[in-house]
Parts: C-alpha cells; sequence; structure tokens
C-alpha cells in the first residue's frame, strides 16, 4: 500500500495520514489518528506495535528521536537516546581491543525509547489541555501491540534475511533463542510470532504507566537480567535517565526551512547535503547529474560530522556554524559537476524504522525508533521480553578519540528523523532507515520531490545509491540499484566513481517514507516498496 488519499478536505479539517515501514504499525497508528487522536498519541501506538512486528529493526529496548511539528510554532525535538552507565568505563572494557557487538557487554548505553514516548505524550497533554480534548489512555494506545504480541505476527522476508545474518553471533546470547527462534532454528517466511512475555510487559506499562520502565517493577527486573548478561547497566542508570526536549537544527535554503535533530545524532549531515545541493542543483540536467552532484555533497558533509560529531558535552563547535553560507561557499568549491573526489571513508552501521504522522490539526510528527544492528546487542530480558540496544558499541577504547568511552556519554547516532516547511507553504515528514545511508536517502527522495517535482511515492520508490561500507562489507563504494545504474551507471564511473551494482529495490537503501500536508488541507503519504509499510490517508 502507498500513496493514499482521499478527497473533501479543506484547511480547518486537514487529512490524517501516517506511514510506516510494517503496514500493521500503519494501522495502529492510523486507528488513532480517525478516532480524533494526536499525531503523537498515533506514533506512541505504532511505536509500541512496530517493536512487536519488526523486532530485529526496533524496540523496547532501543532509542528513540522525534521532531514534532505544531503549526505556526517552531518545531520541537525530542532526544531519547541512552547514555553509557555509570560503570562504562576504559577499566570494564580491560583486555578487550574495543567494545564487543553483540552480548552482554555491548549492552551498555540505557534505552530511552520508552521515556521517549512519555516526553513525547507529555507535549501531547500540553495540546489537549488547550482545546479540552481527552488524552486516549495508554491501555487504548499499547492495545494493538499486546494483542500483537500474545497472539502472534506473520514473520516478514526482513526477519528471516536478518536471522540468517545474524544466527552465528545471536543464537547463544542470553534469552535471544527463546524470543526469536523457532526451536532453537530460524523462522521461516509466514511464521508465526508470538512474543507473549513481551506483551505481558507491555501490559503491565498500560495498566502502570511508561514510568515503570525507569522506575518500577519493569527496571528492577531489567537491571538484574542485563547483570545476570554481564552488562554494566544497574538499576541506578534506570533511575537516573530522562528524554529530554532539544532546539533541532535548522536550515533555511531556496526550497524552504529544514529540520534535524542535533548532537550526538548526524542531523548536520543531513542538512549539510541539502543545504550544499541547494547552491548546486542548477548545474545538473540529468539524472544522473542529480546523483552525482548529491553524491558530492554526501563526502562533505561526512567529512565535516566525522571531524566534529560527538556527545554534546564534547563538541569543539556550535554545529549550526557549519550552515552558515560562508562555510557551504567553501564546501562547495570542493564539489565539481565533471569529477568525484576520491573516496576512502569509515561508514557508520544501522537498523532503524521511521514513521511519520499527520493528525487532524495539522500536527506532524518525524520519528526514529532504533536497536542500532539487526537484534541490538541481541541481549533478551528473560522476566520481561525486551531486546537490548548495542548502540554503545560505536564507542572507541582509544584514549583521546572523539568517540571515547565515558559514563554518561551518548554514543553517535545515525538516527535522524526530519522534518521541512517549504516555501510555498506545504509541510513534509520525512526519514528512513538504514545507518549510513539515512541522510543520503533523505536527500535523494526530498531533492527528487521537492526541486525536481517527481510524485512523493516515485521520489522514494526509484532506484538509489549508497556510498560507503555496510556491516560486513570492507569496501567504501558507490552502490547503485540496477535500475537507476541502467541510466547513470557508465556517466558515473566516467566521473570517477567506484561503483558496483545491486539488485533493484535493495532493502539496503533503506526503508523511507513521507508525508506532506499541503496548504489545503489535503496530505500525501508514501512509503517504500523495500519494505513491509503501508500509507495511508483519511480523515478523523
Amino acid at each position: 500500500m502507498n500513496n493514499n488519499n482521499v478527497q473533501n478536505s479543506d484547511l480547518n479539517n486537514p487529512q490524517v495520514a501516517f506511514t510506516a515501514p510494517h503496514f500493521k504499525a500503519t494501522q495502529a497508528g492510523q486507528k488513532i489518528l480517525e478516532r480524533g487522536g494526536t499525531a503523537i498519541e498515533a506514533m506512541v501506538a505504532a511505536a509500541a506495535t512496530i517493536a512487536v512486528v519488526y523486532p530485529h529493526m526496533n524496540g523496547l529496548g532501543g532509542d528513540g528521536f522525534w521532531l514534532i511539528s505544531e503549526p505556526g510554532k517552531a518545531p520541537v525535538g525530542i532526544d531519547a537516546s541512552g547514555k553509557a552507565a555509570e560503570l562504562a568505563t576504559l577499566d570494564f572494557y580491560h583486555g578487550h581491543d574495543a567494545i564487543p557487538a553483540r552480548g552482554g557487554k555491548a549492552a551498555l548505553t540505557m534505552a530511552g525509547a520508552v521515556a521517549g514516548w512519555q516526553e513525547a505524550l507529555a507535549v501531547s497533554h500540553e495540546w489537549q489541555a488547550v482545546s479540552n480534548a481527552q488524552n486516549l489512555p495508554l491501555s487504548t494506545l499499547l492495545a494493538d501491540a499486546i494483542a500483537w504480541a500474545k497472539n502472534g505476527s506473520d514473520v516478514t522476508k526482513t526477519y528471516v534475511d536478518a536471522s540468517i545474518k545474524t544466527f552465528t553471533d545471536l543464537a547463544d546470547v542470553q534469552g535471544f533463542a527463546g524470543s526469536f527462534l523457532k526451536g532453537g532454528s530460524l523462522y521461516q517466511q509466514g511464521d508465526t510470532l508470538r512474543l507473549p512475555t513481551l506483551g505481558d510487559t507491555l501490559q503491565q506499562l498500560a495498566e502502570k504507566g511508561l514510568d515503570d520502565f525507569y522506575h518500577g517493577d519493569i527496571a528492577a527486573r531489567l537491571a538484574k537480567d542485563l547483570a545476570s548478561a554481564e552488562s554494566p547497566i544497574r538499576l541506578a542508570d534506570f533511575h537516573s535517565y530522562q528524554a529530554k526536549r532539544v532546539e533541532p537544527l535548522q536550515v533555511t535554503t531556496g526550497a524552504g526551512t529544514l529540520y534535524n535533530l542535533p548532537a550526538p545524532t548526524q542531523g548536520i549531515a543531513s542538512l549539510l547535503i541539502l543545504a550544499l545541493y541547494d547552491k548546486l542543483y542548477t548545474q545538473g540536467k540529468t539524472a544522473t547529474d542529480m546523483a552525482h552532484l548529491l553524491i558530492e555533497c554526501t563526502k562533505q558533509a561526512f567529512i565535516k560530522r566525522n571531524q566534529y560529531l560527538t556527545d554534546e558535552s564534547r563538541l569543539a563547535l556550535e554545529l549550526s556554524s557549519l550552515l552558515d553560507d560562508e562555510q557551504l561557499e567553501k564546501m562547495c568549491h570542493d564539489i565539481a559537476l565533471e569529477r568525484a573526489q576520491p573516496w576512502p571513508h569509515q561508514a557508520k552501521h544501522g537498523d532503524t524504522i521511521w514513521m511519520g504522522a499527520c493528525d487532524n490539526q495539522g500536527r506532524m510528527v518525524s520519528y526514529i525508533q532504533s536497536l542500532y544492528w539487526e537484534f541490538g546487542s541481541g541481549v533478551v530480558s528473560p522476566s520481561t521480553g525486551i531486546v537490548w540496544n548495542n548502540r554503545g558499541s560505536s564507542f572507541s577504547l582509544e584514549k583521546g578519540s572523539l568517540q571515547e568511552l565515558g559514563p554518561n556519554l551518548k554514543p553517535f547516532h545515525t538516527l535522524t528523523p526530519a522534518f521541512a516547511e517549504l516555501a510555498d507553504g506545504r509541510r513534509m515528514s520525512y526519514g528512513t532507515m538504514g545507518g549510513e545511508g539515512q541522510p543520503q536517502t533523505q536527500a535523494a527522495l526530498f531533492s527528487r520531490y521537492v526541486y525536481h517535482k517527481m510524485p512523493l511515492d516515485q521520489a522514494i520508490s526509484e532506484g538509489r545509491w549508497l556510498l560507503g561500507r555496510t556491516w560486513g562489507d570492507v569496501s567504501h563504494n558507490l552502490k547503485v540499484e540496477q535500475d537507476f545504474a541502467d541510466v547513470a551507471a557508465d556517466e558515473l564511473v566516467a566521473r570517477g566513481h567506484d561503483l558496483v551494482v545491486i539488485e533493484s529495490r535493495n532493502e539496503l537503501m533503506g526503508h523511507a517514507g513521507a508525508i506532506v500536508l499541503h496548504q489545503d488541507g489535503h496530505a500525501d503519504a508514501a512509503t517504500d516498496p523495500r519494505s513491509d509499510g503501508a500509507a495511508l490517508v483519511g480523515q478523523a
């Protein structure tokens, strides 16, 4: 299900819309919207649901980032990423050359997603108080997730692929086999995956409140289970954690004002790519020119990202200063239409989900939820059914490194939910999963839709590219999907790109989506054919 909308919209009664990379999450969110719930309430319902039906990509044991827009007001960000545990020191990892990617010692940062739901719902409650509207109870918001966890959902191809990829690493990790394997073997597509323990945990959160995750019985059980897996996380780390509202980074271009998240996310990279392309796109005449220029803009953005991005407390400069016109012009001087810059580059991993929502008041949400690698650390809490993230494995054990591990610090995040207020009055929530590919895919779909006037669904579905290494790959090359390579490969190679062709509509390119709310109140929504998603538009 892709680009879907209905008629009879108007500015005073905007259409509602939801998009997610799994159709059950879309349905959960849209159900809330069509009964008059806010975009935030719909997103919490979908976030809980997708944690159940897409557990290899995200979960309650992971991180979240929100971009929330209320018409006529500056967008609000929420950083619900986890900080390193108090015991997560260089000494704790003595004898290791690097932080393990899997297992208990990879589970070293707090899970922030549920705290992010809590903080976002506080924003929603503020909205509802102004209009004397009723907040929907958690029992309603979590109902679909609880039902799918207890009754089971169909195993998807992406789940099977992730399981095959991770089986050797995770089969013996605490709790993994009991939750995500079938009698010690792999699930097959179409099998039913039931997660009853996770369903019970969601039911307890619905009854006792989300704070139970950090200060109640669930927190105590999680802390005990993580300690038994040799994680450095302890109960005190749960008690000290809070998600926080943050001011988004922004840049104004000829297309409009673009927003993304500040450190520790790579939101600056997403904004840099599009700010640079805004200055250069008129040089191009063809789809190949577009791709080449965006790739070269990506290189400049990643150079700056890798030079400066770290935990907020360690930043050597204000990231927003990189978006100053003088800085952008300097970067533009290193971009040539007919020549590719050589590119050795250390890529960033990541698997996650992005979802978007628009409610009947025109309030919009762009949201990311992630475990980092597929199934995160692989550690599953036996008493709660929650799989824990491995985001902390991106810290460095090298003293003096920009990413040096330390208690209460946050690691680098690839997570970048995006939002734009276009110059013609349209408002756009967009994003993707895909780690290193997130800012690249955001730039591709935004540029195709905004600058090159493609329909929204086509801007997402057409062949894409990915610069840099991916997990398990030692090359730094440019990967191009076959359908786009048929048009552009020869010319890209001639300009100096080290290019490899992969099959069309490849999941490696991410699961993108977008919602656009027009000034007349009608909405467009689209999802990625590379996912199991759906995009729905309706009327509340």
